[in-house]
């Protein structure tokens, strides 16, 4: 109980002592320190001055309230708390995303993501990573260029920042990476299949694009719900995607499952994609893919064309339904 502690927190440290009357968190007016930082504003906001030289006690606000952990415990503080959590909620997303905010922590309206990615090493970091950031192949949405996957350092940071960094080591990060981009590849692959119900509505200078994406790894979606339900299991992250379907933006709900009896190989992961049913296109063609599966599965011909269809074939070849 005797050794001090030191609690970072809004980029300000503070450290606290023991015995005799408690000093502010900061230290500031303790002892013999008085002296020499009684000039100085204490760097913890305490609220309205506590000091002698006020008017009178009555019209001050009560003192801030800290517990052994230099944690301001007060209403005040406990508000602070709140707005700073709402903050950090709004500023990060799935750790599965294309890139993480950093610098100035700015928004871009039409992506939902960070402007400014952060690649300065993390606190504590014990080794250098790499800051290459490599194109995917998924086209992205009102450019003519391709989405960018994050480097291992974005990647490393927002683990960390997330505090989802335990037992993970800076030479994992090369791993990471390389399943974490396989997958959202081939998610890309199997929103194209869906796409190609659609083919009559593109040409070759207008192919699906993805415009914009967003994490929602607490939300179960419908079929997730089911499916927890009969055989227990969850995915352990959901992304909605929205496609730009020659101007028109269709959103598709993705389930990402781990099975941990194959970890270490790109199998382990499971892609679940299918568009959300938010229109009654999107319900039909929910209905279209799932009998064309199913005639693939048997080696049924299509039954509007009565030809082998490749989309059928290609769903059943990926286990989609």
């Amino acid at each position: 109980m005797g050794q001090s502690q030191t609690k970072v927190a809004g980029g300000i440290a503070g450290g606290g002592g023991g015995g005799g009357s408690d000093p502010p968190p900061c230290g500031y007016g303790a002892g013999s320190q008085a002296s020499s930082s009684s000039n100085q504003p204490c760097p913890v906001d305490l609220g309205p001055s506590t000091s002698s030289s006020s008017s009178s006690s009555s019209s001050q606000a009560p003192p801030a309230v800290y517990n052994v952990y230099n944690q301001r415990i007060d209403a005040q503080g406990k508000q602070q708390k709140s707005e700073a959590e709402k903050r950090k909620e709004s500023n990060f997303r799935s750790i599965w995303n294309f890139g993480w905010g950093g610098g100035s922590g700015a928004i871009d309206s039409k992506n939902n993501m960070p402007l400014e990615a952060n690649q300065q090493p993390s606190v504590g970091q014990l080794k250098p990573l790499s800051v290459d950031r490599e194109p995917s192949t998924i086209p992205k949405g009102g450019t003519e260029s391709t989405w960018t996957y994050p480097s291992p350092q974005m990647f490393f940071n927002a683990l960390n920042r997330k505090g989802k960094a335990d037992g993970v080591d800076e030479e994992d990060m090369e791993n990471v990476i390389f399943f974490h981009n396989g997958m959202n590849e081939r998610t890309w692959e199997m929103v194209k299949r869906w796409e190609a119900l659609h083919h009559a509505e593109y040409d070759e200078k207008n192919q699906p694009k993805l415009s914009r994406f967003l994490g929602r790894p607490h939300d179960l979606s419908p079929m997730a719900r089911v499916r927890s339900l009969f055989y227990g299991d969850v995915p352990f992250d959901r992304h909605d995607w929205y496609v730009d379907r020659n101007g028109e933006e269709v959103r598709y709900v993705i389930d990402f499952y781990f099975d941990e009896e194959k970890a270490g190989t790109m199998e382990a992961f499971e892609v679940q994609a299918r568009p959300a049913l938010d229109s009654f296109t999107s319900c039909l063609d929910r209905v279209k893919m799932n009998i064309y599966v199913t005639c693939a599965q048997y080696g049924l011909p299509c039954p509007i064309s009565g030809q082998p269809g490749h989309i059928g074939k290609e769903g059943a070849n990926a286990g989609e339904r």
